[in-house]
């Protein structure tokens, strides 16, 4: 093995901690020690693995030498479980994944809710646009993702979730306001962004209009309270089917060109290794997304 293996532990904890002095905490060594490990293995790949900011974050090779540190740790840790090491293994197993906002909010942690306690799987959840989550992947950060990419992230195999769906709605007053039936009048109508990354209203408008909103834009960051500025009458928006269906029944919610739903398909992404907790994992992400995807 190129690097030894609390020198891969260090790497980890420095980056996962921001700062050499939480990682020496979370090691129990000084910050010394941590800035000697890092030292060692930069001089064993002859590069920089880790930029000295605050928080530290990996170059690209280190982002490399991250991925690996990972697998190896999580290996070591199901080797040891598996042939029952008592007080070796480390604890309960981290388990990094990249979620999109609206699959978090609508069927991914019913998804893993029943997750064997045996594994010991304490879930870090980093959350972003589903076109953005494989970044994440590539870079070590997280073990799996669930993404609108198709094509594999280099070491890792994908797969097919489904389709999320999406209506264009907005509230009763809203509607009245500014019109329903013809989509040139969203134009220039007030919209509601997740962020700015999120071009998916736009991309609505674009297909049906042939030109992105010209309007004033509410950036709301969080898919529940997205959908809730939405119902509020601040702006029109695509929300999650899933959390629209009972608004638009009772007329809380009107749709806007209701022939035209966008689909959003989703994919799962992970590490191309034999892993038990991975599996698990993965096959517990496939059964929520039949539950509650389309088919793609």
């Amino acid at each position: 093995m190129p690097f030894q293996f609390d020198h891969l532990r260090t790497l980890t904890a420095l980056i996962d901690e921001g700062t050499f002095e939480a990682a020496a905490r979370h090691l129990h060594v000084t910050a010394s020690a941590v800035s000697q490990r890092v030292r060692a293995m930069e001089q064993t790949a002859g590069k920089v693995l880790v930029q000295r900011t605050n928080p530290v974050v990996p170059t690209e090779a280190g982002d490399a030498v991250l991925r690996y540190a990972r697998q190896v740790l999580l290996l070591d840790r199901e080797v040891l479980s598996a042939l029952q090491v008592t007080g070796r293994t480390g604890g309960w197993a981290r388990v990094p994944l990249a979620v999109n906002a609206d699959s978090l909010s609508t069927w991914f942690l019913e998804a893993l809710c029943d997750l064997p306690p045996e594994l010991e799987a304490a879930f870090e959840i980093h959350r972003d646009d589903e076109e953005h989550t494989t970044s994440l992947l590539r870079s070590g950060a997280v073990m799996a993702a669930v993404t609108s990419t198709p094509e594999a992230v280099q070491g890792c195999s994908v797969e097919g979730l489904g389709s999320m769906r999406y209506r264009a709605v907005c509230s009763p007053a809203f509607a009245e306001r500014y019109g329903t039936g013809d989509p040139e009048l969203l134009l220039d109508a007030p919209v509601v962004n997740f962020d700015r990354k999120d071009d998916l209203q736009d991309r609505f408008l674009r297909d049906l209009a042939g030109s992105p909103s010209r309007g004033p834009r509410h950036y709301i960051p969080a898919s529940e309270d997205f959908a809730r500025t939405v119902l509020l009458g601040f702006g029109w928006g695509l929300v999650p089917e899933h959390q629209c269906a009972q608004e638009l029944e009772a007329g809380r919610l009107v749709a806007l060109s209701p022939g035209h739903p966008v689909e959003v398909r989703l994919y799962w992404q992970r590490w191309n290794l034999r892993s038990p907790l991975l599996d698990e994992v993965t096959e517990r992400v496939r059964a929520g997304a039949r539950a509650r995807l389309h088919p793609l």
